[in-house]
């Protein structure tokens, strides 16, 4: 892996651009070469260069630029330098374009450090598998690709949960599952158990029936309506991973 990964930072507003430095020189590996104003500034910065940076910080609203028309003359002359946006700008069809240009992430300001450090992260371990072979086996490219498509394939659990599951809280009715065995557990059993709502515990309970880790089957009591009851589900991906 390189010694150092060199960043350049392209923005228009100074304290925004400090932030930034701060930002990346707080990540092991990541040291800041240059700061940009405009875009002018950021080209004649790489024109003057003897070695060129690994990586750009680029803003989408660039003084004397428009559009992503900075993005694409960097694409043009410097392919080899990739570039991840910082930007307020949310519009489908800018964030589309950027990610149609190659781009190696976009993150929305503010920027949350958290997400920030990841996705530094994972470019550094993109890098270094990168640098470290002559040539790639299929396991080496899933993970460059699955680097660049999600800071959270570290954990692809989290990565591929629908809005509104928590991962914690997911764990913890696994658990109890797990616990009751053969007996099963209903949605508010489990509600009480792991301390949430009924309707909430049969969402995360129905999402694992989703997933083939829970079996769900109504039960038919003496009176009232049948009971929905679930019970843990040896899938076939757990039993591999058991062996």
């Amino acid at each position: 892996m390189k010694s150092s990964i060199d960043v350049l930072i392209v923005e228009d507003d100074f304290r925004v651009a400090d932030i930034n430095r701060q930002l990346v020189e707080k990540v092991k590996g990541f040291r800041v070469i240059g700061i940009a104003k405009t875009g002018e500034e950021a080209i004649q910065f790489l024109q003057s260069q003897p070695s060129l940076p690994h990586l750009i910080l680029l803003d989408v609203y660039i003084p004397d630029r428009t559009g992503l028309s900075l993005f694409w003359e960097i694409r043009r002359n410097y392919h080899q330098i990739d570039i991840i946006m910082l930007s307020a700008a949310k519009e489908t069809a800018t964030v589309e374009e950027a990610l149609r240009g190659g781009i190696f992430d976009y993150i929305i300001k503010p920027v949350d450090f958290s997400r920030f450090e990841k996705t530094l992260m994972h470019y550094a371990e993109q890098q270094s598998i990168l640098s470290s072979r002559q040539e790639l086996e299929q396991e080496d490219i899933d993970r460059l690709i699955g680097l660049q498509k999600s800071p959270a394939s570290e954990n692809p659990s989290a990565a591929a949960s629908p809005k509104g599951i928590d991962q914690i809280t997911l764990q913890k009715v696994r658990e109890i599952l797990t616990e009751v065995a053969g007996a099963g557990i209903n949605a508010l059993e489990t509600g009480k158990a792991v301390g949430v709502s009924r309707s909430t515990a049969r969402r995360y309970l129905e999402y694992l029936v989703s997933l083939g880790e829970a079996k769900a089957q109504l039960v038919y009591g003496e009176i009232g309506r049948p009971e929905r009851r679930y019970r843990h589900e040896q899938n076939d991906q757990n039993s591999q991973n058991d062996q």
